[in-house]
């Protein structure tokens, strides 16, 4: 009995095989089922291979790869000697102008003239976008370095691909210089045209300045000062004069007291009160002489000689009646010299109070003067420092947009002679020779390789999950039951021959494969 013709109750209803059997058992019942299954399992390695061969000769389209480098790089030699004087109009993220450049819709109509996409007349415009949009997606802008811009771009036509490629490096060059150019350009006019409007300004601002001058005489640079140093003086001088004046004044005041202490006429001694005074006097001398010499001697005889004569005189001037006295000029008068002299001080003190007063007045006047003009001065300081702000501005601003418009008339210069920074081709495009990508060769690998992992991914899930039991072992685990005895099958004549032809179809499936792979690779080697 074996194992397929078991009765129903022992065999499994359903249910995947579960793996209780050794691994040499499992292989053994895989190549079984595989021989059974040859036909099938070449059937559908054969298919899947032909498939995928036909798909990478046919369906995949082959695509060409081309790249073009681009260095920019800044002038070594003008740029230490124009530096602070000209402005480089390179722009640091290069990647991202080669973008906007080579995917804008001028860079691109002319890439359409150099493809020959235009030359077809029946082309719409709807179509034309989107096969801008097709280049644009094709196309690749990288920058391996800060100054390298690397341009690369796949077609299915190898020369279409090197002129297109070449094109976008020109275009992007070119596109380049002109961008500086207009760059540099166009801030030199803007520049200078601001230079025009702040001159304007200047110009208005020195007008109104000058105008307000003329019209107040005091808004002139330094009258502030001026007038400070002025107002200092003058109160100075005042004070001064106020401390000469009260001076004077005390002084007027004193002479005035002794004058009137003073009389003006004084009154001569009488001759009598002469007389005596002279006799006083002789008398001392006569008293200084006796301490030396005797009476005998003719100096002491003189002076008592005279000493006499006076005392007689004084005899006979009180022997005289008073009126007798007066009416012969005994007694004489005259003015008193010290009155006289404290008046001349007093009308001098007095001349030089009134002349103290009168500059007083006059500093005080001049002082009042000058602060009016303080005053005036100060109540124009607030227009004049306005226009005055408003000029010293527009000059600054003048003078940094002059030199500024000189350095950009440099920088126009530069980039016009392109001596300023270069783009050039580093790298240039070339024809490509072999498409890049997924090549056949790499398509026939997976095909070949899917083709045989397909049949036996099939066979391994046919005996993985097949409720049927083909290993006498299984039935003894299975069915509880003690295996007697095996009988082995033993194919009849017509089956040997029907599996011979099931192993000879397969045989031809797998070797027409494996020569027609050989005929395609041998012809591709041929072409290429």
């Amino acid at each position: 009995m074996t194992p397929n013709t078991l009765p129903a109750p022992q065999r499994l209803a359903s249910g995947p095989a579960k793996p209780d059997i050794s691994p040499i058992d499992y292989v053994k019942l895989v190549l079984k089922e595989g021989r059974r299954r040859i036909v099938t399992l070449t059937a559908i390695f054969a298919a899947i291979a032909v498939l995928t061969l036909l798909a990478g000769l046919f369906v995949l389209a082959k695509n060409y790869t081309a790249s073009v480098t681009i260095l920019a790089q800044d002038s070594d030699i003008i740029q230490p000697l124009l530096e602070g004087r000209a402005v480089s109009t390179g722009v640091a993220d290069r990647a991202g102008m080669a973008r906007q450049i080579i995917y804008g819709r001028k860079v691109l109509s002319e890439i359409l003239h150099v493809g020959g996409w235009d030359q077809d007349e029946s082309l719409s415009a709807v179509a034309k976008d989107r096969l801008m949009e097709d280049i644009r997606n094709r196309a690749v802008v990288t920058s391996p370095r800060p100054d390298l811009v690397t341009i690369t771009y796949r077609d299915t036509d190898p020369e279409r691909t090197y002129r297109v490629t070449d094109a976008f490096g020109a275009q992007f060059i070119s596109e380049a210089l002109a961008a500086k150019e207009r760059e540099s350009r166009e801030a030199y006019e803007f520049i200078d045209k601001q230079v025009q409007a702040y001159h304007r300004k200047l110009t208005d601002a020195e007008n109104n300045l000058q105008e307000y001058r003329s019209r107040n005489a005091d808004a002139q640079p330094g009258s502030a000062t001026d007038v400070n140093t002025r107002i200092a003086a003058l109160r100075t001088q005042v004070e001064q004069t106020r401390m000469s004046l009260l001076e004077q004044e005390s002084r007027e005041n004193s002479i005035a007291a002794q004058l009137s202490g003073e009389s003006a006429v004084t009154s001569v001694q009488t001759r009598e009160t002469l007389y005596r005074t002279q006799l006083i006097e002789l008398q001392t001398e006569l008293d200084r002489l006796m301490l030396t010499y005797t009476e005998r001697h003719p100096d002491v005889m003189r002076v008592r000689h005279q000493m006499e004569d006076l005392q007689r005189q004084i005899e006979q001037e009180r022997s005289r009646p008073p009126g007798v006295r007066s009416a012969t000029g005994s007694e004489d008068s005259q003015l008193n010299p010290l009155y006289q002299e404290l008046r001349s001080q007093l009308a001098q003190s007095r001349r030089e109070v009134a002349a103290t007063r009168s500059r007083m007045g006059v500093a005080e006047s001049l002082l009042n003067t000058e602060l009016d003009r303080s005053r005036r001065i100060a109540a124009s300081e607030s227009v004049l420092a306005e226009l005055t702000r408003d000029y010293e501005v527009n000059r600054e601003i003048y003078q940094d947009l002059l030199r500024r418009r000189e350095n950009a008339r440099v920088s126009m210069g530069l980039d016009q002679e392109n001596r300023g920074l270069t783009l050039r081709v580093q790298d240039p495009a070339i024809m490509p020779l072999r498409p890049s990508g997924l090549r056949l060769m790499h398509i026939a690998a997976v095909g070949l390789f899917a083709a045989i992992a397909v049949p036996l991914g099939l066979l391994w899930l046919l005996v993985r999950f097949d409720p049927r039991i083909r290993s006498p072992q299984l039935v003894e685990t299975r069915s509880r039951y003690p295996l007697l005895a095996t009988i082995p099958a033993y194919p009849s004549p017509r089956e040997r021959r029907r599996q011979l032809a099931r192993m000879a179809v397969g045989t031809a499936l797998v070797l027409a494969v494996v020569l027609l792979y050989g005929a395609t690779y041998a012809y591709k080697s041929s072409l290429g």
